[in-house]
């Protein structure tokens, strides 16, 4: 059971893809202008990433050493293709609002790093939670970093979910009726300086539970 708490703390927060690997930047950045459409990649990609680590785990021992990335790249190109078709099929305007990057998970670093690193090396099992919680990791950064541009820049908070849970259901919120916005959140400089703020306050929480650590070793020799 630790080596699956392991895993999960691995991809939730201690290596977490978007604040500590910094990888698959680019629709981290462009898309989460909200938190819904971060909520929507995030999902896609989780997918995705369960997905692959499950069928690379799974064929691991069949495949040469010569030809696994080529494999590993048709199997997610494979996954993707099916999320996108089923997005564009049932959640059609936000597969229009997501665009270019659905197609773009084929390349996403997170999701190749793992089937190398950690699926291609594991049984079904581990596979499936260490899929789980880097997808997990990743769309919490996601949604986040959506959140807190759509808050500062438009002054609301799930703009847009009828996209994921139909016309019937507005979740849209305005926390201060009189806020406009401010327009650099919505700008590609607010999705770095929000990503810089992100990772400022996860290196600060670590360094606090390091020295906090510390401390109470101090005492306990003492």
């Amino acid at each position: 059971m630790s080596n699956y708490r392991d895993i999960a703390r691995e991809g939730l927060w201690t290596n977490n893809p978007g604040l500590v690997q910094l990888l698959g930047l680019c629709p981290l950045l462009a898309v989460t202008g909200t938190a819904v459409n971060g909520l929507g990649l995030g999902i896609a990609t989780t997918i995705v990433l369960v997905g692959s680590n499950l069928a690379v785990s799974f064929i691991r021992h069949a495949v040469h050493p010569e030809v696994r990335i080529p494999v590993f790249v048709l199997i997610i190109a494979s996954l993707v293709t099916a999320v996108e078709l089923v997005m564009n099929a049932f959640f059609h305007d936000l597969y229009r609002v997501l665009g270019i990057f659905i197609p773009l998970i084929v390349t996403n670093c997170t999701i190749i790093g793992r089937a190398e690193a950690f699926a291609s090396r594991n049984p079904v099992p581990r596979a499936f939670a260490d899929g789980l919680s880097m997808g997990m990791g990743f769309t919490a950064v996601l949604v986040v970093l959506g959140a807190m541009r759509e808050l500062i820049g438009q002054g609301t908070l799930l703009q847009g979910a009828e996209m994921m849970f139909g016309t019937a259901v507005d979740l849209t919120l305005r926390p201060i009726p009189a806020y406009d916005g401010l327009l650099l959140a919505v700008l590609p400089p607010g999705a770095f300086i929000g990503l810089g703020l992100l990772v400022a306050a996860k290196n600060w929480l670590d360094s606090r539970q390091r020295k906090s650590r510390v401390r109470q070793s101090r005492e306990a020799r003492a």
